[in-house]
Order: C-alpha cells, then sequence, then structure tokens
C-alpha cells in the first residue's frame, strides 16, 4: 500500500492569501545615493523600478558630508535641486595643514564657473534624493528589510519582509559594503570589514575659523590619514577623522583618540572655546577595494560601497556612488534587450574605465602619504605657488580623475579648466 498522499489544488482562499508578486523591470535594493541615482535613471528612460530598503527616511548615516565637484556633477545631472536640501553649503576653498604646522589654503574657482564642493548632511541628502526618485515614478518599499534573493536565467525574484516578493528583469544592489544581497547570492566576505576607519561627531556652537573654512590636518599621528572640520550652516561642523585599516587600531582605540585629538591647541582655536558636541559619535569602516571584488552576478549589478567603490586615499564615495549607480542604469537601458551577459559586460567596462586607474593611483598616494615626509613634502609642494594652490583645490576635490595624468585616453581640451556643477542655477 502506497504512502504517497494525493496532490490537492490550491483552493480559491489559499489565492487569496498568498503574497503579492509586483512585477517590475529593475529592482533596486538600497534606497542611498547609488540606488536612488541608478533607480532615477531607470525611470527617466521609461523603465519600472522599486527601490526596497530596511530604513524608513529620512535617516541618518555616518558620513563626513562632503561633496566633492564629481559628486556634484553628478547630482546636477540627476536633476536634484540643492535648495531642497535645507543644510547645503557650498565651499569656496579649504585649508590644508601640514604635519609640520604649515598651513596652506588652496582656494577653488570662483562661484561664476560653478560648483566645485560642498557640505550637507547625509540625512538632508539622502531624502532629496529618494524624493527625486519617487518623483520620477519610482515605487518605493521603504522599511522594508530584505529576506532573499533567487536568481533564474530570465529573471530576479526579490522577498521583503511582511510584503510579497519582487520579480525583475535586473536587480542593482546598492545596500553598503557588507551588502545582503551579496551575501543571498553566495559572494559574501564574512571577515571583511573595508580599508579604512572613519569616526565622527557634530559641533555646534562654533566661534573659531571652522565656522567659516573647510579644514584637514595631516595629524603625525593619523598618516596616511587625517582629520577634518567640515562647515555646515548655523555655526555648525561635521568634524571627524579617519585612518587605513592596517591592524594597529581597534575601535576603542580610535574613542580614546578622539578626546585627544580635540584638545590639540590648533584644532581646539579652529572650533573655538565655545564648542559642544552633539549626540553621539559614531564610526563606520570604508570599503575602498573596487578592483578585488566582482561587480556583478547574474541579472544583478553591484554599486557603491556594495562595489566598494570609495576612494582609497581620501575615503569619499558619494561620488563614486552616484557614478556607479549611472553606469549601472545606462548599461541595463543600452544593453537589456541583448541579455545579462551584455549587460554585465558593459557595466563592468565603464567602471573599469572611470575607476580603476584612480583607483590604484590613490593607492600609490596613499603609501607616499603614510610617512610624515612625504605629507610634508606634499603640502610644500601645493603651497608653491597660486597655480599650484588652485589647481590642486581642483585635483583635490576630483574636478578631474584622479589618475587624468597617467590615462591619455582621458585627456581634454580645457583639462582642468573646465566648469563646475550647477553654473546655469542662480
Amino acid at each position: 500500500m502506497s504512502d504517497a498522499q494525493p496532490e490537492v489544488a490550491p483552493t480559491s482562499t489559499d489565492l487569496d492569501t498568498a503574497p503579492p508578486v509586483e512585477h517590475v523591470d529593475v529592482v533596486v535594493v538600497g534606497a542611498g545615493p547609488a540606488g536612488t541615482a541608478a533607480a532615477a535613471v531607470l525611470a527617466r528612460a521609461g523603465r519600472t523600478v522599486a527601490v526596497v530598503d530596511k530604513a524608513v527616511f529620512p535617516r541618518d548615516k555616518c558620513c563626513g558630508d562632503g561633496l566633492t565637484t564629481l559628486a556634484l556633477r553628478e547630482l546636477d545631472q540627476l536633476g536634484l535641486d540643492p535648495a531642497d536640501v535645507p543644510n547645503w553649503r557650498t565651499v569656496e576653498s579649504a585649508w590644508l595643514r601640514s604635519p609640520s604646522g604649515r598651513e596652506v589654503n588652496v582656494p577653488l574657482p570662483p562661484r561664476e564657473l560653478g560648483l566645485f564642493a560642498a557640505t550637507t548632511p547625509r540625512r538632508e541628502l539622502d531624502h532629496a534624493l529618494v524624493e527625486l526618485a519617487e518623483r520620477e515614478g519610482v515605487r518605493l518599499r521603504l522599511g522594508q528589510a530584505l529576506q532573499r534573493v533567487d536568481q533564474t536565467a530570465d529573471h530576479v525574484d526579490v522577498a521583503t519582509a511582511g510584503a510579497g516578493s519582487i520579480r525583475a528583469s535586473f536587480l542593482v544592489a546598492a545596500d553598503g559594503m557588507w551588502s545582503p544581497t551579496r551575501k543571498m547570492l553566495g559572494l559574501g566576505e564574512s571577515d571583511y570589514l573595508g580599508e579604512w576607519h572613519a569616526f565622527r561627531q557634530y559641533a555646534r556652537n562654533v566661534t573659531g575659523t571652522a565656522a567659516e573654512r573647510l579644514y584637514v590636518w595631516f595629524e603625525p599621528d593619523l598618516l596616511p590619514g587625517y582629520m577634518w572640520s567640515f562647515p555646515l550652516p548655523g555655526n555648525r561642523v561635521n568634524v571627524g577623522f579617519g585612518v587605513p585599516r592596517d591592524g594597529s587600531r581597534t575601535g576603542k582605540d580610535l574613542k580614546a583618540l578622539w578626546p585627544d585629538l580635540l584638545r590639540r591647541p590648533h584644532i581646539a582655536a579652529a572650533l573655538g572655546p565655545a564648542v559642544e558636541l552633539e549626540d553621539r559619535h559614531t564610526a563606520w569602516p570604508i570599503p575602498a577595494a573596487i578592483d578585488r571584488v566582482p561587480l556583478s552576478s547574474g541579472r544583478t549589478l553591484f554599486v557603491g560601497d556594495a562595489a566598494r567603490a570609495t576612494d582609497v586615499m581620501t575615503g569619499e564615495g558619494i561620488g563614486q556612488a552616484l557614478l556607479t549607480g549611472r553606469l549601472a542604469a545606462e548599461a541595463i537601458i543600452d544593453a537589456a534587450h541583448l541579455g545579462p551577459t551584455d549587460v554585465r559586460a558593459r557595466y563592468e567596462r565603464a567602471v573599469r574605465a572611470h575607476l580603476f586607474a584612480d583607483h590604484r593611483m590613490s593607492v600609490v598616494l596613499s603609501r607616499a602619504l603614510a610617512h610624515e615626509r612625504g605629507a610634508r613634502g606634499a603640502i610644500r609642494l601645493v603651497g608653491l605657488s597660486n597655480w599650484t594652490r588652485r589647481n590642486f583645490a581642483r585635483w583635490m576635490f576630483e574636478d578631474e580623475p584622479r589618475a587624468a595624468l597617467l590615462t591619455p585616453s582621458r585627456w581634454h581640451r580645457g583639462f582642468l579648466s573646465q566648469p563646475g556643477a550647477y553654473r546655469n542655477r542662480p
């Protein structure tokens, strides 16, 4: 006598309670700059897009809050209006301090040529980008944690907590350095901790020069890392430091170092005697290994921190996040009709062209700045003339690619003299 049980057809009640399946062209996991950039570009091209994020916006994001020329150009192209970011502040120069104590002011081009650097709290920037994506018609699933990712030859299924699943032709993974998508696809590294430590806190009642100036301090004991103070409106600053993750410092070491850094005379003077630290300090790892991680898998493209796209010399990642998000969207728009192999090839080729040479250059420069003599020499060289100061500022804020001098294919007419972002806006 057989133990097999007869198949039971689903009842109408079963069908009524089955989790709904939403069909879109592309699903994006992560609503930070990389994810919203990809989603907005895709939606603008007529693709249906859903964005999933476990957070509800606005939400805080541990970050230095600085925007480079690369980031500003990407935001301008994307259509973000700075007026939509309440505490946006344009930066017109930077002050660099050598380990020897020498300070050099590096001016950016005048405002009429456009914007070359700015600061804005990530809480506000990311919220504005989410709203921009929504205005483009992107479907938002915020406050929904990713539960499962399944890929087949012709689609990707994404399941979220308590809200059914999404079926798409492609997935853009913009879900951070510990990307859950990457782990669910079997590509995660359980022991990966990033290439840098970063540590920051907001401060108010800044009455010293830091209220107006953007500072980068190359402290001898932080090299090749540095400390920063980025001005925000209302006499507030984002102040913090970043150091390479070389095994010599733990999170406890960074916490113990923080009050010592703030007491150093030149830093205390820049912040002023009335400065008050806000809330708690926060720390986070920075992934900067874009040349050592898979950028795609099947019908999935990794962008932003999930692609470890941060600049290994400066720790800047917003510009790279926006750029990789846009490149992923463009690859899907241009080659989706050809299939996932062509989409992956176009995306990876574009990322290599834009970022790999710059990453290698940043690695070399970081090694030079690891020693006090190298850092002192670099600041001395920067301060040689008005020309060196002006053009170093452009290079520092990624007006041109980091390794442009060594990649002739990227030379162009007007090198180091092109206008900045938002030139046509008041």
